[in-house]
């Protein structure tokens, strides 16, 4: 994935190099990036249907789509503000980065959310049953270390619990690395990696070996059921593009509702998309887990803009939701 993302990246800076501005192309393109798991099943849903197609042509639009793939959100940012793609997808806070970083200039905003799930902090060290039990010799596996969704959600934990300026205090201990290498060092043993914070299905993977256990869930952090990944981009590629956004958006929503209704079929498309090799019944049993909804309403995403804030993660203060999220989600319910 990372010669996927010097390739986007090159190909943009070429086309500075020409004068022609990397992101900007008539109406009707749109290029995405998503990253590894069940947490993007609605991408998976909209790219095997071709939803964005379907409501293109509903507008008259015939609207060419290229999908990507990459890990980590610090990638995913970078190539975004490189003009090297149109829309990324990554956890809250790295949005919320983006946003802080962008406002007055690109202002980088939210298009939806990809659903509600969480994510636990596990670990194979029999010692470790607290955050408290954590020392110099442990390693934490998060797939953007200090930066990703699930390093700001444990800075927003260690903050509480060890107080606003030892917020970091894991950081040094962090180490990058994608959800399934870091499901295999967990899984196997033996490798300096003894903690990960995961997500579905890695999450439930690594807790089939009996030598792995829960420390924490995202859940309980945020106080219950909250959004783990959106999509965002550009305020230009949101203005220049009505149509074709509007037809993603479209696309996201019947996405939504296709994986409510038909979780069995939703749970082969993750499998077809991703090339997966788990059983059907494993993905099944974890798209049906009640603790999951695929939505894209945002829940709960304030939680981190108004925390971060508080720990001076962010400079800007947002009043609600809708201060990073595009107009066109205002008609769901968010929070």
């Amino acid at each position: 994935m990372r010669a996927t993302f010097h390739t986007l990246i090159a190909a943009a800076i070429a086309a500075l190099t020409l004068g022609i501005s990397a992101g900007a192309h008539a109406e009707g393109q749109i290029r995405i990036a998503q990253q590894f798991g069940v947490g993007y099943l609605i991408l998976d849903v909209v790219q095997d249907q071709k939803l964005i197609e379907k409501y293109g042509k509903q507008q008259g639009v015939d609207i060419k789509v290229e999908w990507n793939s990459i890990s980590g959100a610090t990638a995913m940012n970078e190539a975004l503000l490189a003009g090297a793609l149109d829309v990324v997808s990554a956890g809250v806070p790295p949005m919320l980065t983006l946003w802080d970083r962008t406002r007055g200039r690109q202002n980088v905003k939210a298009i939806a959310s990809l659903g509600s799930m969480p994510n636990y902090l596990l670990t194979n060290n029999p010692k470790v049953r607290t955050l408290q039990d954590l020392s110099d010799k442990d390693r934490i596996a998060v797939p953007a270390a200090g930066v990703g969704y699930q390093s700001r959600t444990l800075q927003i934990e260690t903050a509480r619990v060890f107080g606003k300026a030892d917020y970091k205090r894991f950081d040094n201990i962090s180490v990058s690395l994608s959800h399934p290498d870091a499901t295999v060092a967990l899984i196997s043993g033996g490798s300096e990696i003894d903690t990960h914070f995961s997500s579905p299905p890695f999450q439930y993977q690594a807790l089939e070996n009996k030598n792995v256990h829960k420390i924490l869930s995202s859940y309980d952090i945020l106080g219950g059921p909250a959004t783990f990944n959106v999509l965002y981009t550009t305020q230009k590629f949101h203005d220049d593009n009505p149509k074709t956004y509007k037809a993603f958006y479209n696309a996201l929503v019947e996405a939504a509702q296709f994986i409510r209704a038909n979780k069995a079929k939703a749970a082969d498309t993750f499998i077809r998309v991703q090339k997966s090799k788990l059983a059907p019944g494993f993905v099944r049993k974890i798209i049906e887990d009640p603790e999951i909804d695929f939505t894209v309403s945002p829940q709960r995403s304030y939680v981190y803009a108004d925390k971060l804030y508080d720990i001076g993660v962010l400079k800007n203060r947002a009043a609600s939701w809708k201060d990073y999220f595009f107009e066109e989600a205002y008609a769901q319910p968010g929070s």
